[in-house]
């Protein structure tokens, strides 16, 4: 019976398709009548410090001690912190971006809900989709990156010494990673138990992370040689095309100030507590990444800089054996941070997932007692666990660029289409067009740099993105009224040009093999859409359109009922 029911709803698909991938929410539908849907609601505890700090631990620690090292060493050599500048700009004009949207739509869905309020609910499921598998990943990556430190802060040179070998499994995951899953155990408990508490473990953490930061910072600048800057082969060794493929690279770093944005729920006064949470997030990081870069090459040349735990390694190297137990148990500590802020947000973004009825109803169910997404924390930490047991960092960490930048770029995309068209009541034809000429542009003069072609092409293209920027800024009006609980960006729309630019420029500088598993990873995605995600959505809005119906016919059955006494009494 059910198996019947089942292909006579796959029959249908090509309808429900038409009818449900541009479909779209109001912001109001999103804060109340989906929001109803998890059961209880999650409580309001967090401030804007708790926001601060959230974003902070979010982003500490997984660039730094994760892709400096290995990016300076291969990639853009000692000018890695010019690469860290380069994605800061990036990160900052998209983090203006998610600010706005999370002042308007403050729900727990991230981009996932900007977009689907904006562009409908296939390119919201699509981003939803690539932030869990970006968030599942990077925290994979990460657990495995804090076994490196942990054992360097008890001594222990050899990265996988705490790793067991296993014969016979294909190279690159044939280290099993124990620590790591017990690591992600112990966090997926916290995380369950309440949100309050887990930020102020976090808030703790950071605040000492924060200070090995220091302590890393302080020695570079102290004990470091400028020469090593300059030798061998320069500040940029390998041209500005490595700081720029660099760049791509270490955006991983910034992955995290997102999380603060899923965080809106649980947030007293979002209107101004999010956009200090976010901006103000991204600008400190931003600045402890610029100077951790630069200390590690003031330590030693890049080409003799260690790829695996690189900072606890280079003390080793200098003869500093406390200081390298030091900062390995500090990394420890802010990878753990790190991890407890990224697990946080996933869980939110599966929840709100659930809600939409994209994936089961069962992963947005909220526990009455800690106001916690439960099953998506518990099954999420079940996922990545796997992966963090297996699975080499070199193997996921482009893949987890690519899906980020990807995200982003949308969101900067969905930007300029609600203040043009939705706010401002303009035909949608103009800015689509313009965001078709921007993206095309700009992926044009990206190509233009990856295959070396003469600069007149840059300058061509160049150009193009900023007079077409220019016409369109000229000739499409934008009126929007601010309300007392909005915050906009401002320059509007260069702030989301220039990010559109910057993140499709990043992603077309990852390699090849990034590309051929995002693809396989759509594909993925979009058949079980296709299979599932289309057809528990449509069942879903049949039911509610057929109880507005019903409340709809009762009311007008009372008020019927109302004039009908009033008439009599007036007889």
């Amino acid at each position: 019976m059910f198996l019947f029911t089942y292909l006579n709803s796959l029959s249908k698909t090509p309808q429900k398709l038409k009818k449900r991938m541009l479909a779209t929410w109001t912001p109001d539908q999103e804060l109340n009548k989906v929001r109803l849907r998890s059961g209880a609601d999650m409580k309001r505890k967090l401030t804007w410090y708790d926001l601060v700090a959230l974003g902070v631990g979010g982003m500490l620690g997984v660039g730094v001690f994760v892709t400096t090292g290995p990016v300076a060493r291969k990639t853009s050599g000692p000018s890695v912190f010019i690469s860290y500048i380069v994605a800061a700009l990036s990160a900052l004009l998209s983090s203006l971006c998610y600010t706005e949207f999370s002042v308007d739509v403050p729900v727990a869905g991230g981009a996932f809900s900007y977009l689907r309020v904006t562009f409908g609910e296939f390119v919201g499921y699509f981003a939803g989709a690539n932030i869990l598998m970006e968030y599942v990943l990077s925290n994979a990556a990460v657990s495995r990156s804090f076994t490196e430190y942990l054992s360097c802060a008890f001594g222990r040179n050899d990265p996988n010494s705490w790793r067991i070998h296993v014969h016979g499994l294909m190279q690159g995951y044939n280290m099993l990673d124990f620590p790591a899953v017990a690591l992600i155990i112990v966090l997926t408990i916290c995380l369950c138990h309440s949100t309050k508490e887990s930020s102020m473990l976090n808030l703790i953490m950071t605040a000492f992370h924060v200070v090995f930061f220091g302590f890393i910072i302080i020695a570079g600048f102290c004990n470091g040689k400028v020469d090593n800057l300059v030798k061998p082969g320069g500040i940029a060794p390998y041209g500005v095309r490595g700081i720029l493929d660099g760049a791509a690279i270490v955006y991983f770093s910034y992955i995290g100030y997102d999380t603060v944005s899923t965080m809106a729920e649980e947030i007293k006064n979002p209107s101004k507590t999010l956009p200090l949470g976010i901006v103000g997030s991204v600008l400190i990081v931003s600045a402890l990444y610029c100077l951790m870069a630069l200390s590690l090459c003031l330590l030693l040349p890049y080409n003799m800089i260690p790829e695996g735990a690189s900072f606890s390694a280079i003390f080793e190297l200098m003869g500093w054996k406390w200081a390298s137990n030091v900062v390995g148990a500090g990394a420890s500590l802010g990878i753990v941070a790190s991890l407890l802020v990224a697990m946080l947000g996933q869980a939110r973004y599966l929840c709100v997932i659930g809600r939409a009825r994209l994936v089961p109803s069962w992963f947005a169910k909220v526990h009455p007692t800690t106001g916690t997404p439960l099953n998506a924390t518990i099954v999420l930490g079940i996922c990545q666990a796997s992966i963090a047991l297996f699975t080499e960092l070199d193997i996921v960490i482009e893949m987890i660029s690519i899906g980020t930048l990807l995200v982003f770029y949308l969101v900067s995309n969905a930007l300029i289409f609600r203040r043009y068209v939705i706010l401002s009541k303009n035909p949608p034809l103009h800015t689509l067009l313009f965001l078709f000429l921007l993206s095309s542009t700009s992926f044009a003069f990206s190509l233009s740099w990856k295959f070396k072609l003469h600069w007149w092409n840059l300058m061509l293209f160049a150009g193009l993105i900023f007079f077409t920027t220019v016409i369109f800024q000229y000739f499409v009006p934008m009126v929007v009224m601010e309300r007392q609980e909005s915050w906009l960006v401002p320059f509007m729309p260069w702030p989301a040009t220039i990010s559109i630019f910057l993140n499709v420029f990043l992603m077309t500088t990852l390699k090849m093999v990034a590309y051929k598993r995002f693809g396989i990873w759509t594909c993925v995605i979009t058949i079980f859409y296709v299979l599932y995600g289309v057809h528990s959505t449509y069942h879903a809005e049949e039911i509610l359109e057929m109880v507005v119906v019903v409340d709809n016919v009762n009311v007008n059955s009372s008020t019927q009922q109302q004039i009908t006494k009033v008439d009599v009494q007036l007889v």
